[in-house]
């Protein structure tokens, strides 16, 4: 790595910082402790910057480096220890990273936003959920925020280095947020391919990442803990018979989330006894006996709970605004507050609303029930994507042990 004068590394990154807009008040915060890391370094006969003089630094003037270990640092003192950090990042990347973009437009210049826009639509013409192509917005914005710092304004521009660069800033974040940053990445660059704003097919030559589904036991309950948490539900008002006919549909339908949200009077054939609805995940159809336990806590709920409020979908909020789930609301504050109503643990895994969708896919393989039909009732297209919950059948499992013997004898 290039070794950069202290100084002009600290030039480079106000400018930067200048052109990301931050306040004058941050600016004036950095600049005091920029000036403070100068004199630490001046006493020391250090002119470069190293991570060694940004720890001792931190070290001498806040003695943070044993609570940060400990993860007992105060919000103040997280700021001390990014000051270090962003100046280390800027050496290695020459790019502010780890930035809080949640309330920022952090694209300005005129190429890029148009290309933003013209991403958002083509993810929308390909059928991206609107989860989705939010996702894909956010992390593109970010990949083209690093671009321009490099000083690339144009989507002929970037090269497989740059890509290679941007992803060597990922180093540390957990495997999920980088396999979901290299999928929009590729997305995005597939995209500027086909619009003809790069000449080469990049996306070919990013390197994919690939989900390890297959590698996670899936979060399940027990049949004590989901008595329990249906037990909690109180069923006497109406916000309590709407959650009911939720984790009942979840529990012993395993619809998912995103479907019960979207479930519209429509999908209910009482008549039939039938749900019958297309999937919002793979886009195939579904049909699903309602059963007794499920359909009379449906009707239950839309005759004496439901707002009155003319609405396709089944399920509201129950708080004004009157109207249908969020599209990112995945309902885990439903089952958090119920598991904490029941003295649950609610440390001891993630518990959503999918782990529900597990729930029922385990029982159903306890009570012998083939991985084919397991398959249909869940609704995935691909029946390997089931055999992720033999691993949650001990029984099973064990009956797949190898005997030690008879493997002595074959080797």
């Amino acid at each position: 790595m290039h070794q950069q004068l202290l100084s002009e590394l600290l030039t480079n990154i106000e400018q930067e910082m200048e052109r990301l807009h931050y306040t004058e008040e941050t600016l004036m915060f950095y600049r005091r402790r920029w000036k403070m890391l100068t004199d630490f370094a001046q006493g020391r006969g250090e002119t470069e910057f190293s991570e060694k003089l940004g720890w001792n630094f931190i070290e001498h003037h806040f003695g943070l480096l044993e609570k940060d270990c400990e993860r007992k640092l105060k919000t103040s003192e997280v700021q001390e220890l990014r000051v270090i950090r962003m100046i280390g990042d800027f050496q290695l990347h020459h790019a502010i990273l780890r930035r809080c973009y949640k309330f920022k437009q952090i694209l300005t210049n005129p190429y890029w936003l148009g290309i933003s826009g013209r991403f958002r639509q083509y993810c929308t013409e390909k059928g991206y959920s609107g989860v989705t192509t939010d996702h894909y917005i956010k992390k593109s914005a970010q990949f083209m925020d690093y671009l321009t710092s490099h000083g690339i304004i144009s989507g002929n521009g970037i090269e497989l280095g740059h890509i290679n660069s941007y992803i060597k800033t990922l180093a540390g974040y957990a495997y999920k947020t980088v396999e979901q940053n290299i999928c929009s990445q590729r997305a995005f660059l597939r995209f500027l391919f086909e619009i003809g704003e790069n000449p080469t097919d990049l996306a070919a030559k990013t390197p994919m990442v690939q989900a390890r589904k297959q590698t996670r036991i899936p979060s399940v309950w027990t049949e004590d803990e989901l008595k329990r948490l249906i037990g909690a539900i109180d069923r006497d008002n109406p916000k309590g018979k709407r959650d009911y006919a939720i984790i009942m549909l979840a529990c012993r339908l395993g619809l998912r989330c995103t479907d019960i949200k979207n479930l519209r009077q429509e999908n209910l054939h009482w008549a039939d006894k039938m749900l019958v609805l297309r999937q919002s995940k793979t886009k195939e159809s579904l049909n699903l006996p309602l059963t007794p336990e499920v359909g009379w806590a449906v009707i239950d709920y839309l005759k004496h709970g439901r707002p009155k409020f003319d609405s396709p979908y089944v399920f509201l909020r129950h708080l004004a605004p009157f109207g249908p789930f969020a599209e990112g609301d995945h309902l885990h504050q439903l089952i958090a507050d119920y598991m904490k109503r029941a003295h649950l643990p609610t440390l001891k895994k993630r518990r959503g609303m999918h782990s529900l969708r597990h729930t029922l896919a385990s029982m159903l393989l306890e009570k012998e029930t083939p991985l084919a039909v397991i398959s249909q009732i869940l609704g995935h297209t691909d029946p390997d994507s089931t055999k992720v919950y033999l691993k949650v059948d001990l029984g099973k499992l064990k009956e797949c042990a190898l005997d030690l013997e008879e493997a002595t004898l074959d080797a």
